[in-house]
């Protein structure tokens, strides 16, 4: 069946009570609030890897790489490349089985640029995961300036299957500290891809990286309020700490000359300004990161993830913030 006929309306205008809550009881709108208000129940997500490189690391851009990406690509819980889909789906299946509640996955596309290979080799890769009877979505991260028509076309086919996303790295809007994390595009060639990928009916999630090196507590919801004005072509937003990891170029210029990183409590209190500054319909995907613990250099609190939550569970509530609380649409 095309799981098409079987997603709700779940816009969070109808979804959010007139006391700012949405069905999950959070005060934002969560990735779970929506799935399960989209598919009725959680969806897990499956790391996958598709065996593909990234142009801002295999020299065609010359950069030697975004400076914060470990060396699995930001993929180090995919499965092992040299399995096939469905053994990776498989695997990752039976990783995830002690806590899994429903009976449907997100295969993930997470490690590396994820479109950058041939138009033939992608349609086979994710035509696999796509046609898997327990994959209910297909989620790609890649790069905006790996995007090409023929690509952007093939992704629009599979979404008429099942939904598609396309996880897209912002980072920051910030050009300045853009060069210096080594993005590899400007913020023109972001904002194409969002609205091709839009205008072919794929769903868009953006990912932000919050403590960047220089980056005021300003500058950083700036990026914050570009994305928020982006809506309705972005969807949906991953918010992160920097983590400073082992064998990347960051955690050799740290290692070098320690540069400021976020307290929980400062990052605690960003996090309360972005949220209120985004739109109500707009999925939050992450509030927080899950580097690997034997890669985190600093800051060394977010390896204690209970803690984290707790802590923002008890500011979130003391604080009465509510998602949109500070956002001003900029559409006529």
């Amino acid at each position: 069946m095309d799981v098409h006929t079987e997603t709700k309306n779940t816009a969070a205008g109808s979804c959010r009570s007139t006391e700012g809550m949405y069905p999950d009881g959070r005060p934002y709108y969560s990735l779970n609030a929506w799935l399960t208000g989209c598919f009725g129940e959680k969806l897990y997500k499956l790391a996958l890897d598709g065996g593909m490189t990234c142009p801002n690391r295999d020299g065609t851009l010359g950069t030697g790489g975004c400076i914060f990406c470990s060396e699995g690509g930001s993929g180090d819980f995919a499965e092992p490349v040299h399995a096939s889909i469905n053994d990776q789906i498989e695997a990752a299946k039976a990783r995830v089985a002690k806590k899994m509640t429903g009976n449907r996955y997100i295969a993930y596309f997470q490690s590396y640029t994820n479109t950058y290979a041939p138009v033939s080799y992608l349609e086979n890769l994710f035509t696999q995961a796509v046609m898997h009877p327990d994959i209910a979505v297909l989620s790609i991260a890649t790069r905006p300036d790996c995007l090409p028509d023929d690509v952007i076309a093939l992704l629009s086919r599979l979404n008429r299957i099942k939904p598609v996303w396309v996880e897209l790295g912002l980072q920051t809007v910030h050009e300045e500290s853009a060069r210096f994390i080594r993005r590899g595009y400007p913020l023109s060639v972001f904002s194409l891809s969002v609205k091709k990928l839009k205008a072919a009916g794929i769903t868009v999630i953006v990912h932000v990286i919050l403590g960047l090196p220089g980056e005021t507590k300003e500058m950083m919801l700036d990026t914050v309020r570009w994305v928020a004005a982006f809506r309705p072509s972005i969807d949906g937003v991953k918010l992160q700490l920097l983590n400073v990891l082992k064998n990347t170029k960051l955690g050799e210029l740290y290692e070098k000359e320690p540069f400021p990183v976020l307290s929980m409590e400062e990052y605690i209190s960003l996090l309360l300004c972005c949220i209120r500054l985004l739109p109500p319909d707009m999925v939050i995907h992450r509030l927080s990161g899950d580097g690997p613990k034997r890669l985190l250099i600093a800051p060394q609190w977010v390896a204690n993830k209970k803690l984290f939550l707790n802590t923002f569970t008890k500011a979130l509530r003391e604080s009465g913030c509510r998602q949109g609380d500070w956002f001003v649409s900029t559409s006529s």
